[in-house]
């Protein structure tokens, strides 16, 4: 299975395991919510652990850009199906932990934004390259992340943000290496695991509700502009380009 979940210790684990680079594509990320859902729902659960399988080459690359190619009609699926998984992670009663190697690229950024904990490995990166692939998005959930100037700065040149310098900013808890990820997140989960679920429910929804903004709406606003971006020329040369070459088209 792609996606699987798993429960044990109170802590509910789901793995990315969507060879090459764990891009989803529409069918992908309208299944995440439930998975979410079903985990979150779990009695047993006290905790959610998302991450990448520890043989994938990353933890997410974003959605799978040569689907829209072939079928660009599935757009709105695919839209509608980032904001359901994103909003399921946000929303889900318990907390959501994620754990982070490699590259963390456009829906990546919405899946750690979205959950409550980050802890990355020493060679993780955030980026959103939305700009050179022709589309917009994630933005809102960055926003949750880090700084407005460094968020604006990452966007508008699609650079990469390596996970210590996340740390220094305050969106990563940890950074460990590489091949204690796995470790480390579970060992941090695990401490969380062992309080009451009730307590926790209760903290998840009252934190949720001191947030100053809501980046479920945030992220709805910036779909709009996915939309009128991805319906213009220059979208459809970008993605051109990346899917040609790997690389941004020039303008």
């Amino acid at each position: 299975m792609p996606i699987t979940l798993t429960v044990q210790d109170r802590i509910a684990e789901i793995v990315f395991d969507v060879p090459p680079v764990n891009a989803f594509d529409s069918a992908t990320y309208m299944s995440l919510p439930g998975i979410v859902k079903e985990a979150a729902a779990n009695p047993e659960a006290h905790v959610i652990l998302i991450r990448a399988a520890e043989h994938a080459r990353g933890f997410c690359g974003g959605v799978d850009i040569k689907e829209m190619q072939a079928h660009p009609e599935r757009i709105t699926l695919l839209n509608r199906g980032n904001y359901l998984t994103f909003k399921a992670i946000h929303e889900a009663e318990i907390p959501v932990v994620t754990a982070v190697h490699k590259f963390v690229i456009g829906g990546g950024i919405g899946i750690c934004g979205a959950s409550d904990t980050i802890i990355a490995a020493d060679d993780a990166y955030f980026s959103l390259p939305e700009v050179d692939r022709g589309a917009m998005g994630g933005a809102s959930h960055l926003s949750r992340m880090l700084p407005l100037h460094k968020v604006r700065a990452a966007f508008f040149t699609g650079g990469q943000i390596p996970a210590e310098e996340a740390y220094r900013l305050g969106a990563v808890e940890m950074v460990v290496p590489r091949a204690d990820l796995v470790t480390e997140a579970r060992a941090f989960a695990a401490r969380i695991a062992a309080k009451s679920r009730k307590a926790l429910v209760i903290a998840k929804e009252a934190l949720n509700g001191l947030e100053a903004r809501d980046v479920d709406r945030g992220y709805r606003w910036e779909q709009g502009f996915t939309l009128e971006m991805y319906m213009h020329e220059d979208s459809q040369k970008s993605r051109d380009a990346f899917v040609e070459t790997g690389k941004a088209a020039s303008f």
